[in-house]
């Protein structure tokens, strides 16, 4: 059993959700972000979505999107990406997720990539913009499955799509909960429930809740129903307003331990 799937069948056990932290790889800094993200794990973390920046996001708002361009400057790439994962598997076993477009990873090899993340000890993969439809391309080369592929579904997906979408994704499925990019504001719970007991009837992956989500009281409204939510601009917002702070770790983990305690008051 993979860390990804150990993870949520202990969280089940334990009547939690998965708090999925999302977090642009080097910002403010790679040694600065690594403290970052070695004190969200400490703080309860469940899996940690690990960011490539991109210069041409197409899904990030304003704030990842600031981010990926303060990373961008000191020369963050894949590379640096599995250098930092390589580094954090010393000291944490939690399930990490490289969260990238495809421009970065085809520039990069294909298969240099599966390959390099494996050898990072890297859990799974989600790749933005790359619908199944044209994924083949990058898992042919894929000699096993032990990359897990999460795939996204969005609000405006047909039930029969969401099917075919499931079949081909492995580790969980991100359900994206609004049309719009990531960090904007506004969620409708009851819209969003019925749309995670519809995936729940086609799938039995664990799926988790993206975009919109920064605070105790939207964790704890999407825990209700679905395995897991996924927070990252609010993060990230929080890395940009404090960027010289020197307890910045801490601020970010005081963060997590508030979101963290809202997927504990759910049953399963």
């Amino acid at each position: 059993m993979n860390r990804i799937d150990s993870t949520f069948k202990t969280l089940k056990k334990k009547k939690e959700k998965a708090l999925v932290g999302f977090v642009t790889a080097g910002d403010p800094n790679i040694e600065e972000s690594l403290r970052i993200i070695e004190a969200m794990i400490d703080a309860g973390l469940d899996i940690l979505e690990l960011g490539v920046p991109f210069s041409d996001p197409t899904a990030d708002g304003p704030v990842i999107q600031r981010s990926s361009a303060r990373t961008l400057k000191q020369g963050v790439n894949i590379a640096v990406v599995f250098e930092m994962t390589r580094k954090l598997r010393k000291k944490t076993d939690i399930p990490i997720i490289v969260f990238s477009y495809y421009n970065p990873i085809f520039s990069y090899g294909i298969s240099a990539f599966y390959n390099d993340a494996l050898a990072s000890e890297v859990d799974g993969m989600l790749v933005v913009d790359l619908p199944p439809e044209e994924s083949m391309e990058m898992t042919s080369c894929w000699s096993t499955n032990e990359l897990s592929l999460i795939r996204l579904i969005a609000p405006t997906t047909p039930t029969e799509r969401m099917a075919r979408i499931a079949q081909s994704a492995s580790g969980f499925l991100y359900f994206v909960s609004k049309t719009g990019v990531t960090g904007s504001d506004g969620l409708d719970s009851k819209e969003i429930d019925d749309k995670i007991k519809t995936l729940h009837s086609i799938t039995q992956l664990p799926v988790c809740v993206g975009f919109g989500i920064s605070t105790a009281a939207d964790v704890k409204s999407i825990a209700s129903f679905a395995d897991g939510v996924v927070v990252g601009s609010a993060f990230e917002r929080l890395i940009e307003i404090n960027l010289d702070q020197p307890n910045l770790p801490t601020i970010l983990a005081e963060k997590v331990h508030r979101l963290k305690c809202s997927t504990k008051t759910t049953s399963v």
